[in-house]
């Protein structure tokens, strides 16, 4: 069904880096979200209310929060498709991130709230009633709960959004708790052995886990994460394939909601080449990232020297001694500035964040290590902090 719909409302479906692409899917996901968990709502009061359970009344009420955290979404799509304004230059995509965050947190509150009254139920218990309708209901509500995930991580997946992905997540653990619920239903039907609050426990905590799961994917995009290896390997395909450059680093790459990225880097050029030409090709490539990988880029030139036989020697030792402190560390920006009485080995170093030494205890040990090669040998060391899980 969700497939039709897409074929049939959303125009230029597989342009899914579009923002409005992008904003057509999440509105058709919220409101579908907001049809099946009504109508899952509805049926499971029923039951409820037949049966006088309170883990079906507790799977009810969890899939009307599910029919709220909808609304929620769809309308942080219909926000964060918004142009940017004179407030907000770079748009408004962030808010689909707190729009999956608080449908964490609603799911979160409704699991306590849940836990609670399945505590409740266990210190008080009461008599279940049995039906064959009540079983069925809640066979219907794990087959749609099973649709629902499927569709939700398809296409959050598609169009990399964390709230639709947070919406499959709380689908999945909706489907274990319902099944939870229904398998304590029945062990109490022909056993005779209520066990109805101790079903409504691990509904509510499956929950929880649900809502803890969600609100990790949609803070990380908010507090600045790594952007996906993929991508960075797709930024170095394009800008290294121009053979202009000779290399690339401090690769940074700025989030501002799915389909709003901006990067910006140092490409390595030539010292010896026409400014011109360079500048040339340069634009070529910020042109290719915008048309390929849509983000917006801004590429610094860094002129090296790719034909002095004495700074690529050095450079390549230099290099070596780095890498034998810790195969993960990398130099770029490498010069050499001569002097009467010593001569400067300018470069700056590039370390990953879980590395040991602080930035005092590198330089002082590549310092070190630099005088075994020549005792003129001056270290000037920048270190820089690697924004991409693989630095180049």
């Amino acid at each position: 069904m969700i497939t039709y719909l897409i074929n049939k409302f959303i125009p230029n479906k597989d342009n899914v880096t579009s923002p409005d692409v992008r904003q057509s899917y999440g509105i058709l996901c919220g409101i579908a979200g907001i049809g099946f968990n009504l109508l899952l709502f509805l049926c499971k009061l029923f039951a409820g209310l037949l049966s006088g359970s309170i883990s079906i009344m507790a799977d009810a009420f969890n899939n009307l929060s599910d029919a709220g955290s909808s609304v929620i979404t769809l309308i942080g799509f219909k926000i964060s498709g918004q142009k940017p304004d004179l407030d907000h230059p770079f748009g408004h995509g962030r808010v689909e991130y707190i729009s999956g965050l608080f449908v964490s947190i609603a799911i979160i509150i409704m699991a306590l709230e849940l836990l609670k009254s399945s505590i409740s139920k266990i210190i008080h218990p009461n008599p279940v009633i049995f039906s064959p309708i009540i079983i069925l209901i809640l066979l219907l509500s794990i087959c749609v709960k099973c649709y629902m995930a499927l569709y939700n991580k398809k296409i959050g997946q598609k169009i990399s959004s964390a709230a639709m992905k947070a919406t499959a997540t709380d689908s999945l653990s909706d489907t274990l708790a319902t099944t939870v619920v229904l398998l304590g239903t029945l062990f109490t039907h022909f056993t005779g052995i209520c066990i109805d609050g101790y079903c409504g426990v691990l509904v509510g905590l499956f929950i929880l886990y649900a809502g803890i799961c969600a609100a990790k994917e949609t803070i990380s995009p908010l507090l600045g994460q790594m952007p996906e290896p993929e991508f960075v390997h797709s930024i170095e395909h394009i800008v290294l394939n121009d053979p202009a450059v000779l290399g690339i680093h401090d690769l940074v790459v700025h989030n501002y909601g799915p389909g709003r990225i901006m990067i910006s880097l140092h490409a390595e050029v030539p010292a010896s080449g026409d400014i011109l030409l360079l500048h040339d090709a340069i634009d070529n490539i910020e042109h290719q990232l915008r048309q390929d990988l849509n983000c917006n880029a801004v590429i610094h030139m860094d002129p090296i020297q790719d034909n002095d036989e004495e700074t690529l020697s050095l450079k390549e030792q230099v290099e070596t001694l780095v890498m034998n402190i810790d195969p993960s560390l990398r130099i770029h920006d490498f010069r050499i500035v001569k002097g009467p009485t010593h001569t400067n080995i300018i470069f700056d170093v590039v370390v990953p964040y879980d590395f040991k030494l602080d930035d005092l205890e590198l330089k002082q040990s590549i310092a070190e290590s630099l005088k075994h090669i020549s005792s003129s040998y001056f270290a000037v060391i920048e270190v820089d902090h690697a924004y991409v899980l693989k630095d180049c």
